[in-house]
């Protein structure tokens, strides 16, 4: 049973400390529709997007009406195209057809975002997804929905060379393509290793194959909460530090499930899982950043810092896998830093570097996550800092993820504004000495020793 007590506490939370449930992302599966011919394919996609994504929108606004909790984006996530698209689609130009079908049966359904224009290549590329992911520059240029990624590593493959080469191409291009918008299609591609198949949080979400046909996933976040608990017991020892965390976590993944049963209720669609992750938003009071430094931090970046968001990403999932039945995705701490003002700050302050921050992702939920860099950045140095990112996720047997926005025509200390939920970013230094010849050897890095378990 739920208390008076608990109720007011649930308001106080939403009210005061930015607690939002993030996203219900409603997964599809997209494998019914294949079809050799292009036309048919690009139909019994819109047209199962749209039956089944009919009343996301307007349901989670009748959660939000009858309970009170802010739902800040419904989106949904498709099987990876590359794979439903393999057998219509004979050219890059292709491909794009499906991102703008993909488009247009978002906006009809009225979700914020759709994502699924994916690729999975962690040990080699087919001709499907070469082709695909040679079309991301123009299919994020042609739409404004639709998100995309591509796992190109896990710990049982090894790492895709090829394809880690191959994206910092793309990448590049993606940035040209929409320097406009100062290059917001990057914004909107993610490259992971370990990629989880029920991630909701964009833009890395896509519907896997392990999957059933649709499923309801949460993400649900509160960094406010957490800081407001964290002030709470401020100069505490550690014990109480993290039993505050892991009780305030509870809350919050309690909260996430309750919206999760109520949607899958009322679409006749299973619950998949609950992604309780500390993701930030640009608005104040709402930074992972701001948690590390009640937690005994100057700054984000400062010694002590991966240490203490490792205690912080341990603790937020100890609680959150006590308050749901399951308990999925990237759930952790995320470290976007155009998302969070408290790194932004942290990053002017000159205490948080690329290189500090690419150690915090040992620890951390993902990894290099909106980051803007200079326009003029070579594409095999943006190679070299994926390559790098994906052996810390193969190594470390966790997710991790890049997204770089190199922003055309700026550079080191100038800003970038991207809006909404992608928030701004002051545009950071990349080293500028040469990996061309390691990007540029052909095929694959091995697999760690410790990934032979069978």
């Amino acid at each position: 049973m739920i208390n008076l007590f608990e109720v007011n506490e649930t308001n106080k939370m939403i009210t005061q400390e930015n607690l939002d449930v993030r996203t219900i992302t409603l997964g599809i599966s997209l494998l019914d529709c294949i079809t050799d011919d292009l036309n048919r394919l690009n139909e019994n996609i819109y047209r199962k997007i749209t039956t089944v994504a009919s009343r996301l929108v307007a349901t989670g606004e009748e959660i939000e009406k009858e309970y009170g909790v802010p739902i800040v984006n419904k989106r949904i996530s498709v099987t990876p195209i590359a794979l439903v698209g393999g057998s219509a689609c004979r050219s890059s130009e292709d491909f794009v057809t499906i991102a703008r079908t993909l488009d247009r049966a978002a906006t009809e359904v009225g979700v914020n975002f759709l994502g699924g224009y994916s690729a999975l290549v962690s040990k080699g590329m087919t001709k499907a997804d070469e082709r695909l992911i040679r079309s991301i520059p123009e299919a994020l240029a042609q739409t404004e929905r639709v998100c995309s990624s591509v796992n190109v590593g896990s710990t049982k493959c090894g790492i895709d060379m090829d394809a880690v080469r191959l994206l910092g191409e793309v990448i590049l291009e993606t940035a040209e393509l929409t320097k406009e918008r100062d290059s917001l299609g990057c914004a909107k591609l993610v490259v992971f290793c370990n990629a989880p198949d029920d991630n909701p949080f964009m833009a890395g979400a896509f519907h896997g194959v392990t999957e059933a046909d649709a499923v309801i996933n949460v993400g649900v976040s509160g960094p406010g909460v957490v800081k407001h608990a964290l002030s709470e017991v401020r100069g505490a020892n550690f014990e109480t530090l993290c039993e505050t965390i892991k009780k305030t976590a509870f809350k919050v993944t309690r909260v996430g499930q309750l919206v999760a049963q109520e949607a899958s209720a009322r679409l006749g669609i299973p619950f998949g899982i609950i992604d309780l992750s500390l993701a930030p938003t640009p608005a104040i009071g709402d930074s992972v950043a701001d948690i590390l430094c009640e937690i005994g931090l100057e700054h984000a970046g400062a010694p002590g810092t991966t240490a203490a968001l490792a205690l912080l990403n341990d603790q937020v999932k100890k609680g959150g896998v006590m308050a749901s039945s399951y308990v999925g995705g990237l759930s952790g701490a995320f470290i976007p830093v155009s998302e969070d003002q408290g790194m932004i700050d942290a990053v002017r302050a000159g205490a948080l570097t690329l290189e500090k921050l690419e150690a915090m992702t040992c620890v951390c939920s993902v990894g290099l996550d909106m980051i803007a860099i200079p326009g003029d950045t070579k594409a095999s140095t943006i190679s070299g800092i994926i390559a790098d990112e994906m052996a810390i996720g193969m190594v470390n047997q966790k997710t991790t993820a890049v997204r770089l926005i190199p922003v055309i025509g700026k550079g080191v200390g100038e800003t970038v504004e991207f809006g909404g939920l992608l928030g701004y970013a002051p545009i950071m230094p990349v080293n500028q000495f040469s990996c061309d010849a390691f990007v540029g050897r052909r095929g694959r890095i091995p697999a760690p020793i410790h990934s032979f378990k069978n």
